[in-house]
């Protein structure tokens, strides 16, 4: 099936690298125009680049999703631009790895600024632009494994993305009870092979701030035995977006090869 969300207007932030650029590739393959936003402006480029020599249509912009201003900036572009949005993908996020007893307040907030103030701005300022064409839209919160379920190590993030699940779900039932048709619902990875595994510490390696071995971890972890890739993730942000999910909202989307289960 191709042009499954063929004239529709997609925001992906993070979207330069990992489970953001899969998603902004896939999502322009089947006939979005994708905004295309990172702080990594190299990558950013080089997605677009991708994206335009496949035959989609996109563009990067700069963004950092802590400032509100610059989500002001990148939502009136979308408007200028497009007229309309009717995709967010709320992607962006940080892993800060290692004991609570020694995560700093800074890296906390820090934390906490990139993965749930950035979610929550977004979502804030998407729904007046989605609301205007009157046909809704689909938001797609990225939440993780670690929003359903502790893990040590890993407080801090599994803070930010079970507040991300839940804050999904009472958008989720804020925008039904508007009745402006739009959709709000999270997705939750399980280990994939992302750029975000640089910034957690290897903890069966103290002391060494390394990537742990996806492979070995899955082998063992998973039932499924593998670790999963950005389309992996990316085929299930499409099905949110298109109206093939027109009655899903509120919903956990979990993508973790029975990881969550075991």
């Amino acid at each position: 099936m191709a042009g499954r969300v063929q004239g529709k207007v997609a925001l992906v932030t993070g979207g330069a690298s990992g489970i953001g650029r899969g998603c902004a590739e896939l999502l322009a393959a089947e006939g979005a125009a994708v905004l295309v936003t990172d702080l990594q402006d190299d990558k950013g480029g080089e997605t677009v680049a991708a994206i335009q020599k496949a035959g989609g249509r996109a563009e990067h912009l700069r963004h950092d999703v802590t400032d509100e201003a610059a989500w002001e900036r990148v939502i009136a572009h979308a408007k200028d631009r497009h007229g309309r949005l009717d995709i967010l993908v709320n992607n962006a996020g940080i892993g800060l790895g290692g004991s609570i007893l020694d995560m700093t307040l800074a890296d906390w907030r820090k934390q906490t600024a990139v993965n749930l103030d950035g979610v929550f701005l977004g979502v804030k300022h998407a729904i007046p632009l989605m609301r205007v064409s009157g046909d809704g839209g689909s938001i797609i919160n990225m939440s993780s494994v670690a929003g359903l379920k502790g893990a040590p190590n890993l407080a801090g993030y599994c803070a930010t993305k079970g507040g991300v699940r839940l804050f999904t779900k009472a958008v989720a039932m804020e925008c039904a009870n508007a009745k402006d048709k739009i959709r709000v619902n999270s997705v939750h990875p399980g280990i994939i092979e992302t750029p975000i595994w640089l910034g957690i510490i290897n903890p069966a390696t103290p002391g060494v701030n390394a990537p742990p071995d996806l492979d070995a971890i899955s082998s063992m972890a998973v039932p499924l035995g593998v670790k999963g890739l950005p389309l992996d993730i990316a085929n299930g942000v499409l099905w949110l977006a298109s109206d093939e999910s027109r009655y899903v909202t509120g919903a956990e989307l979990v993508i973790d090869g029975g990881l969550s289960v075991r």
